[in-house]
């Protein structure tokens, strides 16, 4: 799930123009082609629930990870040194994994680029080129065209200075890593740029939020890779302790009860921030995002005390039942055709590291309606943890469990899974962020005016901000209002009769980041969320510029957009 982070650069083509009125090359999707001055809809304003979001993150990221050392160390009091090292390993070993891969991150994000064959210092500047290698012309003398402009001398003493800085926080990041607290770094920088976002000046702000999303997106892609890695693991080790013991000690259920938290906030954490960032999506309330974690925490943990009963009584067979479960699921992913990579091998790690994933709860990861596939999933869930708890139920040691506790655990496992349920339908009945299931569904606009009719932006307003935009229809290539100013949804097939072509406008202010490549699709991030190069660019256009970046995609079914991208600088 992580490697595609930093892998993606290699297909992607992403051309900076500056916007120079009368210059050619299409006309931006959103309104964004259209006259006018003014600026595009704010970010959303960083608020008080936020920061309390963060804190509670941080709250239970720690709870997890001390109460799994306090039992490992009980354990090893104990001289119960088999628990004592299943408990360590689960512990340290995923956080290990997530450590090297967040500071993989930080070097890649903190590394100036190289630019192979660099001239002199004293030769003139170059005209900026594009990254792809298919060969179109670079049309590097047309108006418009962005050009690099001399460095200017440095002042005496600043590459020493800024050599010592860098020093610093390279020292200070690797001992945050080998302390385990990569994370903590993340969550109190998103908190930083968080408040920063408030009370910088109105420009700054945006760069400082939209900073903050990206630091959001990795912390919430490390957390739910540790989550399932970690404390999945951890929970059914415990339960199975518990049950083999016939004994619930307060450590261990403080462990698993941490263990099973962590799970269900960091799936609901994931699913609001994902989409936060994106512009066509409605936010997740956190009304919505509470629901969602009472649905993950009580469906796991039917299914985890269910793993854990099986796993008490029959050890081998419960090895390849998780082994089957997870390849099945893992193929199914896979022939779902997911796309959230830029190659086809991160594509293939991804969907195994969802298999892992599906093993306890559901998680959307393909566009389109999933009510038949959670139906499908919940269906065999409930299957599997009634054969699960029915098998224990056979074949439990009748001394060391009264039949009348053993009734108790298997109503347990079944109210549980009945009351995840139940908050799902809330969930989707009342807090779905596109309104109702049962009830009309609000599309894809998410600028209105009045609650009866779906209204786009106003037509002298440019819609700029760094966030993904809806692929272009060929009326918005052409100045003419396309699908973002309806009601219609955002992913809509293309009409076979092109419309009446209509002079186009002239380019409006402001910096232009067209990225040769489709618009990635929900419930996956766009690629200047995916890959790390173009949020360089973001930020660095966000902060030099005095008007916000705006992102174009290419669209795959247009010819005559793909030749505007093959001539555009």
């Amino acid at each position: 799930m992580a490697a595609k982070s930093d892998g993606a650069g290699a297909a992607a083509a992403v051309r900076m123009e500056p916007g120079a009125e009368g210059g050619g090359g299409g006309s931006l999707p959103g309104g964004a082609g259209r006259g006018g001055a003014g600026p595009g809809p704010a970010p959303r304003a960083y608020s008080l629930l936020d920061c309390c979001w963060v804190l509670g993150a941080l709250l239970v990221f720690f709870s997890d990870g001390a109460s799994d050392l306090w039992l490992a160390a009980d354990y090893y009091l104990r001289r119960q040194r088999w628990w004592f090292g299943l408990t360590l390993l689960f512990a340290l070993l995923p956080s290990l994994v997530v450590q090297l891969l967040s500071f993989r991150w930080f070097v890649y994000d903190h590394t100036a680029p190289r630019a192979p064959g660099a001239a002199p210092a004293a030769a003139p500047p170059a005209p900026a080129a594009s990254t792809k290698d298919s060969g179109g012309p670079k049309d590097g003398g047309r108006p418009g065209s962005a050009r690099l402009s001399p460095a200017p001398a440095p002042a005496p003493g600043a590459p020493r200075t800024r050599g010592c800085c860098r020093l610093c926080i390279w020292i200070l990041q690797s001992l945050i890593h080998l302390l385990q607290l990569g994370q903590v770094w993340r969550y109190l920088r998103t908190l930083y740029l968080g408040l920063q976002s408030r009370w910088q000046s109105e420009h700054r702000q945006s760069h400082f939020y939209w900073r903050m999303m990206f630091e959001s997106a990795d912390i919430s892609m490390l957390r739910l890779l540790e989550t399932f890695l970690k404390s999945a693991p951890q929970l059914v080790l415990q339960l199975s302790i518990m049950v083999q013991q016939n004994n619930i000690e307060p450590l261990q259920g403080l462990s698993a009860s941490a263990s099973l938290v962590s799970l269900a906030w960091m799936i609901a954490s994931y699913q609001k921030v994902l989409r936060d960032s994106r512009e066509d999506k409605m936010p997740m309330s956190y009304k919505g995002a509470v629901v969602q974690i009472l649905w993950h925490l009580f469906t796991i943990a039917a299914r985890a005390i269910a793993f854990a009963l099986f796993a008490s009584v029959f050890q081998l067979y419960f090895g390849i039942f998780i082994v089957t479960h997870w390849c099945i699921m893992t193929f199914w992913i896979i022939q779902g055709e997911t796309d959230f990579c830029m190659s086809k091998w991160e594509e293939i790690i991804y969907n195994m590291v969802v298999g892992i994933i599906y093993i306890f709860c559901w998680f959307n990861v393909k566009e389109g309606r999933s009510r038949c596939r959670m139906a499908i999933y919940y269906t065999i869930t409930l299957a599997e943890n009634a054969a699960l708890t029915g098998l224990w139920y056979m074949y439990y040691d009748r001394q060391a469990t009264a039949d009348f506790d053993a009734l108790i655990i298997v109503c347990v496992v079944s109210s549980s899974f009945a009351l995840g349920i139940f908050f799902m339908f809330i969930y989707y009945c009342l807090l779905h962020p596109n309104g109702p299931v049962f009830g009309p569904q609000t599309g894809g606009c998410i600028f209105k005016k009045a609650p009866a009719a779906c209204v786009g932006p106003p037509e002298d307003v440019i819609t700029s901000p760094p966030r993904s935009l809806p692929r272009t229809t060929g009326g918005e290539r052409e100045g003419v209002p396309g699908d973002r100013d309806s009601c219609v949804p955002v992913f809509q097939v293309r009409p076979s009769v092109p419309p009446t072509p209509v002079a186009r406008a002239p380019r409006t202010e402001g910096p232009v980041i067209r990225i040769d490549l489709p618009r990635k699709k929900y419930p996956a991030w766009d690629a200047h969320f995916i890959d790390r190069r173009l949020r360089k660019t973001i930020l660095a256009l966000e902060y030099s510029s005095p008007a916000t970046p705006r992102l174009q995609y290419r669209s795959m079914g247009a010819s005559q957009e793909v030749l505007e991208y093959e001539t555009t600088v």
